[in-house]
This record gives structure tokens, sequence and C-alpha cells, in this order.
């Protein structure tokens, strides 16, 4: 028996296969890697009683300022930060920190060593069709964004524990790969602390672009640092001495990611999901394609992360995702004035059709022919209209021919699930 097989796919809107998340064990400890780690991979029992890295400062800080060990005119401290991932549906995340970072940085003010120390399920699923945070007004956008308070809560959904001190967690937004603290976005007056609105003053920064927090004297982020990632060596200076970031510290923030121009690791958010730097992987700078959160659907089975960005609220101002609005904040003079959907939210957003057309011909020894032709579009919107059609001419079927025509419809479900999950495979980097 000779048998011939034509198969023929053609398979159009292969983005809207839906997929999950990266949230594997793996790929939380390929992120947690990312982080300058002090505990060997191990979770500790207490992230102030282990041991860190000495960070050695000859000038800038003195007895009353410095959160370690003077030693003459040297402040001497230690960098702690242990970030581990454990479990399996959901996977979680643990991020243990003393807040220090691993540079000398520039304060006119004391600083203190931190105990950060919480778990959250890992890089969970989310929904572009299924907004946390909605808003279609400036007023309505505002109240979420301009908000210092607006992170103090983490969805239920992703059950967030806190271990450590809960006093500075309210205000913290996530923690940077040298576990330093990113605060939420805003000022004590709810404004850009850079561009404010309002008559406000812009607070001062170093040039790594942090500051100790006047209250819990944490050093802290509220925009994306290239020392974070490259660690200066000696006293910074100030951000008002160093004239790039003096001019614009929103354009000089990015670029302190010269050296990075690729989707990178700079940090992990209260909620989960992951802090990247200011461009794609394709080395593209985000621009776009991010919602009210600054966060946004960056690959195409549907991971959603936050990124740095040149326009407020420059890492992330709320838990998302979020909407996109055509609206802008009334606390910053540096911020979008509308937002837009990346090309991966958009697939996710928009319906896809999907078409196959399959040709099976099969010839048996006695020369009698069998064709089978079906062509099947099925269309996926919000409401889902499923339209089966086929034709199909039969000529003198043998039993065999029956029995391979079976086979090989058999043979052809399997292709197509295989492809299918070809079109699923995970990406996280």
């Amino acid at each position: 028996m000779f048998t011939s097989i034509v198969i023929l796919l053609i398979l159009f809107g292969v983005q809207s296969i839906d997929c999950t998340a990266s949230n594997s064990l793996s790929d939380c400890n390929t992120v947690a890697a990312s982080f300058y780690s002090t505990c060997g991979g191990v979770a500790v029992s207490s992230i102030t009683s282990s041991t860190g890295t000495n960070v050695s400062c000859s000038s800038g800080f003195t007895s009353s300022t410095c959160p370690g060990t003077m030693y003459g005119s040297t402040c001497v401290f230690q960098h702690k930060l242990c970030v581990t991932c454990s479990g399996s549906s959901p996977v979680r995340i643990r991020v243990q920190s003393n807040g220090l970072p691993r540079f000398c940085p520039n304060v006119p003010a004391s600083v203190s060593e931190l105990n950060i120390d919480f778990t959250v399920n890992f890089n969970s699923d989310v929904d572009v069709n299924s907004p946390i945070q909605t808003a279609t007004s400036s007023s309505a956008l505002s109240s979420i964004v301009c908000n210092i308070n607006s992170q103090q809560t983490v969805p239920s959904a992703y059950n967030y524990v806190v271990s450590g001190s809960t006093q500075l967690m309210a205000v913290i937004a996530g923690i940077s790969v040298d576990g330093v603290s990113i605060l939420n976005v805003n000022s004590a007056n709810n404004v850009d602390p850079f561009f404010p609105a309002g008559g406000y003053s812009a607070e001062t920064v170093d040039s790594c672009m942090g500051h100790p927090n006047p209250s819990s004297n944490s050093y802290h982020y509220h925009i994306a640092s290239g020392c974070a990632l490259t660690p200066p060596s000696g006293t910074i200076a100030t951000c008002s001495s160093t004239s790039s970031c003096n001019s614009n510290i929103a354009t000089y923030s990015i670029s302190t990611f010269s050296s990075y121009r690729t989707k990178t690791v700079i940090g992990i958010a209260k909620d989960g999901h992951i802090i990247y730097g200011p461009y794609t992987t394709g080395g593209v700078q985000v621009t776009s394609g991010f919602d009210i959160c600054n966060g946004m659907f960056h690959d195409s089975i549907g991971n959603y992360g936050y990124f740095a960005t040149q326009t407020y609220p420059y890492i992330t101002g709320c838990f998302g995702p979020g909407n996109y609005p055509t609206a802008t904040v009334n606390c910053s003079t540096n911020a979008p004035s509308s937002y837009s959907k990346s090309i991966y939210a958009l697939n996710f957003t928009t319906s896809a059709n999907t078409t196959t057309i399959t040709t099976i011909t099969t010839t048996v020894a006695s020369g009698n022919t069998t064709t089978h032709a079906s062509n099947t579009t099925t269309t996926h919107a919000a409401n889902t209209t499923t339209t089966h059609a086929s034709n199909t001419t039969t000529a003198h079927i043998s039993s065999n021919a029956r029995s391979n025509s079976r086979k090989l419809s058999l043979d052809f479900m399997m292709c197509v699930f295989m492809i299918a999950i070809l079109f699923c495979k995970r990406m996280i980097f």
C-alpha cells in the first residue's frame, strides 16, 4: 500500500493563542539571580542579623549619619540582600533587604539600616481585558497615581505577606536589584518629586538619584538608577552638581542605562511583577505601550511588567494592569498626555481569526483515490462565534482507505496540537 499525504496549514492570528505568564520556579530563580544577593540563595531568618558585603566610604559620613561603623573618618556599612523562590502553583518570591546600596551615597542626613522582608506570588497572570486600575478622566487618574498611599495595599490575589517591619512598607512600591527600596513615586505633597505641578519645589537627590527618607532615614529611589547595576566607586556627587542630572533628571536617568540597551531586570514590585530598565529586548527605549501604572504587556505570551520611563511615574505609579485613557495627571509637568497599548496588549484585546485548510490525499493499491478537503474558520471575540464548513468527495473508498483516513486524522490533530505548544513557548527575557 502506498500512501501520500499533503497537509497545508495556513494560520492567521497566532498571537491570539492564550498562554500563561512565565511564572514557574525556574523562571523565578532566573529573576532572583539578577539581584545582588548576599545570602547564597537561601532565605535567612533575619536579614539584619545576616552577614552582608562591606561598603567603605572614606568621606561623606559622620558618626551620626553613618549606617554602620566609623573607623576614623571612614564609614563602613554592609549591603544585605536575599531574594529566593519557593513553591509551585503559585511560585512565591521572598525579598529580604536592609535597604543599603552597594555604593557610597551622597546624603546630608542620616541613613539607617532597614528590615525589609516580604513574600508574594511571582509574576502572576493578568489580563489586559480586566484591568485592576481604571480611570477615564484627569481627576480620576490623578486620584490613583498622584497618591503616595496608592501602593500601600497589594491586590489580595497576589497573597502579599510582610514578615519584616511594616511601617515603611506602606510607601514602598518595590525593591531594586541592589536592595535599595523603590518608594512610591510621589513626594509627601502627592506630586512628582522632580517635575512637580502646583508650584512645589523639586526634591534633591544625589547623582545616583537616591536620597534618605526624612522620617525613616531610608535611602531610596523614586526613579530608575543605573547605579543599581553598576555601582560607582568613591563618594558620589549630588545631582545638582552633575550638569546632565541637574539639567533634566528624567533624561539623565535613562542615560545611566547606556550599557544595558536590552530588556534588563532592575527590580521586583511589591505585587510580584518584574521591574525592567528602559529598553526592550530589541534595544528600543520604552516611550509608549504602557498603562497608567507604567506597566506593559511585553511579549507574545502575556508577561506583564513595569518599565523605567522618561515620564512620570518613571517606574510604577500603581499596581496594574491599568487602562489606557486619553488623560493626564494634575501632579506632574512631565507626564504622558495619553496612554496606548503595546502591540502585544492589542493582540490580546482584539479579535483574532484562525483559518486552517487541510488536504489529505490517500492512494491505495487498487488505484482508488479518496480526497478529503475541509476549510475551518474560527473567530474569537467578546462574543464567540464558531463556524465549521466542510466539503468532502469520496470515490470507491475501501475499508483500508477508511482506516488510513482515521489514522491520518489523528496524526493531523497531533500535528496541530504540537504547533500550538510551540507557539506557547515561554519567554521571559
